[in-house]
């Protein structure tokens, strides 16, 4: 049976899952046997070549000690995950696993994240999913189209559920680099305006906790892949060091496109920069112009007796024409120089 939203109804199997439960089923040899009531979870696990797989959705203290009784948790482990806010990382209690990831999805133009915590002991996996995150719907409906695959056990499931996390970083990073293209085009056209630039400010933020959210990854699964981690088998380690390649080109796309809102807000700066000059120049230029009759106004306004040209005939016309003259000889220096 796929495993239903939390909004979704029931399993089809008859099983009313308590609320926070998304999906509790049996694998045997990689095939999906029943849905079980969390409360029998523990005794499932313990038949050999049985795995339990249970997803859970912001569950209440209640259900996770349940969960923790039938699988014997560590308590802080199971405290992590009832609080959420945690850090991506990898514990080892006993002979259990506790995973820590983060989850990004794109709403209304931000990125917000979610956790998942998951727990791996021998004939069990326990998916805790905080915040805003995808369902594992998906993942399930794959693997139980291949059952080989899903016969290799719980460290398996370990690996397509974080694959699928680091895979689902890609659509946010690819809208977001549409997003910055059309920064991109808009850029060289015109300064930035004020709602333009606290965009940006707020791309450039939310890639950065991207970023950081999911750094620790690249470590956890190294840890998975070295060999060093009982719960997980040494053939697994090539699809483990996959998970790490695609972390680590998600961060390369992060820093590339993070450098790119850089390169745009610094173009802007300069492009705006630019026009001030342009428009500076051509200020300058006319009140070079609008100098010279100011000048010669002001000298023939000083009222003085003995001022010979104010007696001469054609003296006004005559400066009239000094004054045209300049003018024009200045607007045809500053065209030629490209300030006007």
């Amino acid at each position: 049976m796929p495993e239903p939203l939390p909004s979704d109804p029931p399993g089809e199997k008859g099983h009313l899952h308590a609320a926070g439960v998304v999906a509790a089923g049996v694998y045997a040899h990689g095939v999906r046997v029943a849905d079980i009531p969390v409360e029998e979870a523990g005794d499932w696990s313990r038949k050999d070549d049985h795995v339990v797989w249970i997803g859970l959705f912001e569950p209440d203290s209640s259900l996770l000690k349940c969960v923790q009784q039938q699988f014997n948790l560590h308590p802080l482990a199971v405290e992590d995950a009832t609080n959420a806010h945690q850090r991506p990382k990898l514990e080892q209690y006993g002979d259990a696993l506790f995973v820590v990831a983060r989850t990004a999805q794109l709403s209304e133009g931000r990125i917000t994240f979610g956790e998942t915590h998951i727990f791996v002991g021998r004939g069990y996996i326990v998916s805790v999913r905080h915040g805003a995150s995808t369902s594992y719907t998906s993942v399930r409906q794959h693997w139980e189209t291949c059952p080989t695959s899903l016969a290799k056990g719980e460290d398996f499931i370990l690996y397509a559920i974080l694959d699928f996390i680091v895979d689902n970083y890609m659509p946010v990073l690819e809208a977001i680099h549409d997003e910055v293209e059309e920064i991109e085009d808009k850029v060289l056209a015109r300064p930035m305006a004020h709602a333009d630039i606290e965009r940006l400010y707020m791309l450039r933020r939310d890639l950065l906790r991207l970023r950081n959210a999911i750094a620790p990854l690249v470590d956890v699964c190294q840890r998975l892949t070295n060999g060093n981690v009982p719960q997980v088998r040494p053939t697994l380690a090539p699809m483990f060091r996959d998970v790490t390649d695609h972390v680590r080109t998600v961060q390369e796309k992060i820093d590339s496109l993070r450098e790119v809102l850089a390169f745009a807000f610094e173009a802007s700066l300069l492009v705006g920069q630019s026009q001030e000059n342009a428009i500076t120049k051509r200020l300058a230029s006319w009140a070079a112009i609008l100098a010279v009759p100011t000048a010669v106004a002001g000298i023939y306004g000083m009222n003085f007796e003995n001022m010979p040209e104010l007696k001469t005939h054609y003296g006004y016309f005559a400066v009239l024409a000094v004054i045209g003259a300049s003018c024009a000889v200045l607007y045809w220096r500053f065209k030629r120089n490209g300030w006007l």
